[in-house]
């Protein structure tokens, strides 16, 4: 069976077509074929890998640029989108975990597959025979066939091990509190280490390494939050992409807000990009290190631009009003992106304007543009992005709360087939980018703190006041949603605002706060010590403050949970202990549970998903 994405899609041909022209736009919107931004190897540019749902399942894809031949890497039940390829282009490196519950090891294959003119999915071989399955924390290849792998387990925390042909992998790095692979320079001499060893998992420092045989020196460090009186966080973007360049482009927080400055590791010399730009600013280098490739995101939307590091000069880049989801510069002066809008489904683009990576099969139809709006709220204004359907009165509405996950996340202008849905089946659609938020700057962002889920409640409660006093909302018709800390939002809102919300639509929520804490994958273990000040056995009043399990007595409304059963991040025992209670207490609830880890990589796993939600809703909504 051949593998090519073109042919994935099922029988591209006029009867399909018309089969999936006769789907409801929202159904077309998760049916249709999507493909990722390539990434491509650093001495291949002309290899590159991608993922796609073109079989319906997200999958990874090879794709030789030259002449144009792509196949399907991967092929499992519960689908792969983790991998990258060695700097040669040779190899491609996967992690393979069990039915989505992100435990697992590197598995590795020939970018050519397993033999000449073979499409199917090549024979893998696990890449670090003498690594025990763990959840991954970063990796990084090398040009002589080396390898830092970043491992995190419950036992050890967390460990980096340094992989070298025909040796034992040896450990680099070993601490109880969160860390990982942050890069390996372009001669592999030094490797780049995110660490959290000071106890505050949400402002990293880093660390650079150098071994000699055995040995493993400490190169230098660099650390914004030990002996501040707030903590400032730092992120490796990446060693300058040139022989015997210790330069490292870092991501700082110094001015209150991501920016970028350039950090010689040699002789500890920093330089500070400083640019006129209202926002976060990300970078990342371009190939002959010449210049930086600026991702700058502000309320909602993002654009690009090249920066001449010889010359200071700033150039905006050709995107068009919306959210670039990533971006890669080329070789030859290019530039890739994944684009998309709140209007229009996403799409790989070059600066030269064409279009670099098409999805197979029809597209996706467009929904409709969101609105801009901006609420005062207890700790400063509250940025919301609302949706209403085209053909629809002014109002009231039917009203869905789309709360994001994270908490270190933000809804951006950029397509989303679920708000969508409801869209097209005649519900506003309201997203609120609540204290915790990133994207608008670093005082929102760690204003959460210790109050955890009651902070984020009273920015969507303001948002909520807002949506019915202006005329949009129907007060008895308001609907609390949301997936992972969005689905945590949406059970503690129906707890603590009881009178607020009409029903809930919980994914993969946390219910039951101290059980969610012990369960879950470590590194989430230290991002809740930090968020909430301690473990629950040190500071139990503020967990119980903070769990839906609390307030499940005061549910009015009827809710709708849905968790995957292999899930680490918001693991099935504590939302079994939620519904055990709701149970006993004779509330309104139904529950789904599904095979997989902390959401799907099936594309009808997802409709279906969707479909009980809106069954859910059109049987409980007044």
């Amino acid at each position: 069976m051949s593998s090519d994405v073109s042919s994935d899609v099922k029988q591209s041909n006029a009867a399909a077509t018309a089969a999936f022209e006769s789907l409801p736009p929202w159904e077309q919107r998760f049916r249709a074929a999507r493909v990722g931004l390539p990434e491509w190897a650093e001495d291949a540019p002309e290899r590159s890998l991608f993922v796609s749902n073109a079989t319906g399942t997200y999958e990874i894809y090879a794709w030789n640029r030259v002449d144009g031949a792509q196949r399907r890497v991967t092929d499992r039940p519960h689908g792969t989108t983790e991998a990258t390829l060695t700097p040669d282009g040779e190899w491609i490196w996967w992690f393979d975990d069990t039915d989505g519950d992100e435990f697992g090891v590197w598995r590795c294959q020939p970018f050519a597959g397993s033999a000449p003119n073979v499409t199917a999915p090549a024979r893998d071989e696990e890449a670090v025979p003498g690594l025990a399955p763990s959840y991954p924390a970063g990796l990084a290849l090398g040009r002589r066939g080396e390898a830092v792998v970043g491992r995190s387990t419950d036992e050890e925390g967390s460990t980096l091990h340094l992989v070298r042909a025909g040796q034992q992998p040896l450990e680099i790095y070993r601490h109880r509190e969160s860390a990982g692979v942050g890069d390996l320079s372009h001669d592999g001499t030094l490797i780049a280490v995110d660490h959290t060893e000071h106890g505050d998992a949400m402002h990293s420092a880093l660390r650079v390494l150098r071994v000699d045989g055995d040995q493993v020196t400490v190169v230098a460090e660099l650390d914004d939050a030990t002996g501040r009186e707030e903590a400032l966080g730092l992120s490796c973007l990446g060693f300058a992409p040139l022989p015997g360049d210790a330069r490292m482009l870092v991501a700082h927080q110094r001015r209150g807000r991501w920016e970028p400055l350039i950090w010689d590791t040699a002789t500890g010399a920093e330089e500070e990009i400083v640019l006129e730009l209202p926002g976060d600013v990300t970078a990342e280098w371009y190939p002959d290190a010449g210049a930086l490739l600026i991702e700058h995101t502000y309320r909602a939307r993002s654009e690009l631009h090249r920066y001449d590091l010889a010359s200071g000069e700033l150039t905006p880049l050709p995107t068009l009003p919306g959210t670039v989801s990533g971006a890669s510069a080329r070789p030859d002066g290019t530039v890739e992106f994944l684009w998309s809008s709140s209007e229009q489904p996403p799409v790989v683009r070059s600066t030269t304007g064409e279009v670099v990576l098409a999805a197979p099969g029809p597209q996706a139809p467009p929904s409709v543009q969101v609105e801009d709006v901006w609420v005062d709220g207890p700790g400063g204004p509250v940025h919301a992005l609302v949706q209403r359907p085209a053909d629809a009165p002014a109002g009231p509405l039917p009203c869905v709360f789309e709360i994001h996950g994270g908490p270190t996340w933000h809804d951006s202008d950029a397509f989303a087939a679920g708000p969508a849905a409801w869209v097209d089946h005649g519900y506003a659609v309201v997203r609120v980018n609540y204290r915790g938020s990133t994207g608008y700057g670093r005082a929102w962002t760690d204003a959460l703190r210790h109050r955890v889920g009651l902070i984020e409640l009273e920015d969507i409660g303001a948002v909520r006041e807002w949506a019915v006093s202006s005329g949009l909302a129907d007060p008895e018709r308001i609907i609390l949603s949301g997936g992972s800390w969005g689905g945590y939002l949406t059970l503690l809102g129906l707890g603590t605002q009881p009178d607020a919300w009409a029903l809930g639509l919980a994914a993969v929520p946390v219910a039951d706060y101290v059980t969610a804490y012990h369960d879950e994958m470590e590194a989430l273990k230290a991002m809740d010590r930090t968020l909430v000040g301690g473990t629950p056995e040190e500071v139990p009043a503020r967990y119980a403050a903070s769990s839906p399990l609390t307030y499940a007595a005061d549910l009015k409304a009827p809710v709708y949970l849905s968790a995957g059963v292999n899930d680490p991040r918001c693991p099935i025992r504590q939302i079994e202990n939620y519904v055990t209670e709701l149970e006993k207490l004779g509330k309104r609830f139904e529950i789904y549970r599904y095979d997989a880890g902390h959401g799907s990589l099936e594309v009808e796993e997802r409709v279906k998903q969707l479909r009980l939600e809106l069954d859910f809703v059109a049987r409980h909504l007044p």
